[in-house]
């Protein structure tokens, strides 16, 4: 009862003698299970960057192994600008490519380097500004996506 009293009156849980008691425990036996326990956190940190670079691939919609190539605020318009690039090489070497379509190839194929170039210098503009360059270069992808699907018969 004396104890729960005290607790009550507010003493501290942590004294200065507790506090050493802890750091002399702490190098008797530090040095014993550093060397046992450091290969597990070591194995555990790389398995926890392995699955945090899947789901940034799989949010950008990219191979992990390409997931160096698209970062920045910019990286998820970089990765739909690549993934449409990949798309128009497709449709130009389609079979069923007609002359509209490879036209329609060139003339993309300059509005996504101005594009991508956007996305570039909007990485050092202010936060408003950059959202809103965003904001446009992400409809003008999505004008373009659903002009290539239309072409790819989609």
């Amino acid at each position: 009862m004396a104890r729960k009293a005290k607790e009550d009156a507010g003493e501290a849980r942590i004294t200065p003698k507790k506090a050493k008691n802890a750091i002399a425990v702490a190098k008797v036996i530090g040095p014993a299970v550093i060397p046992v326990v450091a290969p597990y956190a070591v194995r555990a940190a790389g398995a926890a960057r392995e699955l945090y670079d899947r789901y940034q691939a799989r949010k950008l919609g990219v191979a992990v192994d390409q997931l160096g190539e698209f970062s920045g605020r910019g990286a998820a318009l970089h990765a739909r600008i690549a993934g449409l690039v990949q798309g128009l090489t497709e449709l130009r070497k389609s079979s069923k490519a007609t002359e509209a379509d490879t036209q329609f190839v060139t003339d993309t194929q300059g509005t996504l380097e101005q594009l991508s170039a956007t996305v570039r210098a909007a990485e050092r503009m202010p936060a408003a500004r950059r959202k809103a360059a965003h904001r446009a270069v992400a409809t003008e992808l999505d004008a373009l996506e659903e002009q290539l699907l239309h072409r790819l018969g989609v």
